[in-house]
């Protein structure tokens, strides 16, 4: 279990290929081989117990059931000839929560599906980023590529734009050292983790003014209209089955049947679609919701952060966006944007905001009730 979870950690820095070696030099068994220590009876056949593959540990970095759930109905086979095993969309699995321990926490999962979805790209020294796949150009959107090399020291890597290529590419260079964003990002999280935990009140107050707590009203009134939704679908499977036996016993003409049918199922399509929107955007907000508790509650647990780990970055930094540099007053300034997971670019306020924030929290005490 203590493997699993270190494994999960260090996908947030490493890729599943350079994962593989460093269980391969470690001697971990790969999960055929540990099978077949514990006596069963295994279909794959190996050579050497240890030489793991970058796709099996894809393939645990993916599976759901670490977090405490059940997942049903994931494969299928081609034919009821060809026993060929296949994946089916997700949207056909069946996820029962809590009929398990769980291993790695749901939130940690779903940070590490995230990460996949930006490739981590390996480098000659074998070093990455603390920030790989979240750091990207400010005025085109590229990504900012991490650029180390043998002949260059830790103080030397840095970032530049995707679409830079030397001069020739259509976008600025928009550099930035390693060592510097680490330091800005590290300052970034200790100011709004002293902002959070002597203002708590007047956070919780700026973010009702973002909108982000008042979403609960939003949840509750999106989850009554897909029940409705779901029972109108049901209530229209119904009908339908009604005006075809009405059609058949002659009650009502063909002409009419064809009419009323083809109206029933465009509102059943159209009632499919919407049920689909609404649960996207349902758990949409779930995961906003959560994931400013996970901020909340690694901010509060802190007195000060004294260095940036994986974990960190991963539980608190969703994106960050780096200007090109400005040397218009006869030094380099570089600005970058720092968004939070749940709360996105947040400026501090002053002490005088704070004040004249306070102030309309006692003039108004309902409009800060909502708590995370």
């Amino acid at each position: 279990m203590n493997r699993l979870r270190k494994l999960y950690e260090k996908s947030m820095l490493c890729a599943p290929s350079q994962i593989a070696r460093q269980l391969e030099q470690e001697k971990v068994l790969i999960p055929t081989a540990y099978y077949a220590s514990l006596g069963r009876k295994t279909r794959k056949q190996y050579t050497d117990p240890y030489a793991w593959d970058q796709k099996t540990v894809a393939c645990i970095l993916v599976n759901q059931q670490y977090t405490g759930c059940t997942v049903n109905f994931m494969t299928t086979t081609v034919s009821y000839k060809v026993h060929k095993t296949v994946y089916k969309p997700k949207d056909e699995w069946q996820i029962i929560p809590n009929t398990q321990p769980a291993i790695i926490d749901e939130d940690t999962w779903k940070r590490v599906q995230e990460l996949r979805e930006h490739r981590i790209r390996p480098t000659a020294t074998g070093r990455t980023s603390l920030f790989s796949g979240k750091v990207f150009c400010a005025d085109c959107g590229s990504k900012l590529n991490f650029c180390a090399a043998k002949s260059l020291n830790a103080n030397q890597e840095h970032y530049r734009c995707a679409n830079y290529k030397s001069g020739r590419g259509s976008c600025q260079i928009h550099f930035i050292r390693n060592v510097v964003l680490e330091k800005i990002v590290l300052e970034a999280i200790n100011s709004l983790a002293d902002f959070v935990r002597c203002y708590e009140p007047v956070f919780l107050y700026l973010m009702a003014q973002k909108d982000i707590l008042s979403k609960r009203t939003e949840t509750s009134k999106l989850r009554t209209a897909i029940e409705n939704e779901k029972r109108r679908i049901q209530d229209l499977d119904k009908l339908i089955e009604r005006i075809y036996e009405d059609q058949v016993l002659g009650n009502i003409s063909a002409e009419r049947y064809a009419r009323m049918s083809v109206n029933y199922e465009n509102e059943q399509c159209h009632l499919i679609n919407k049920v689909a929107e609404d649960e996207k955007k349902l758990a949409c907000i779930e995961q906003t919701s959560l994931d400013l508790k996970t901020l909340l509650k690694v901010l509060r647990n802190s007195t000060s952060f004294e260095e940036l780990t994986p974990t960190l970055v991963n539980s608190l930094i969703r994106r960050i966006e780096v200007h090109n540099n400005d040397k218009s007053s006869g030094h380099c300034y570089v600005k970058v944007d720092i968004y939070f997971t749940a709360i996105g670019l947040i400026d501090i306020p002053t002490e005088d905001e704070i004040k004249s924030l306070m102030a309309k929290i006692k003039a108004n005490p309902q409009e800060c009730r909502l708590t995370a």
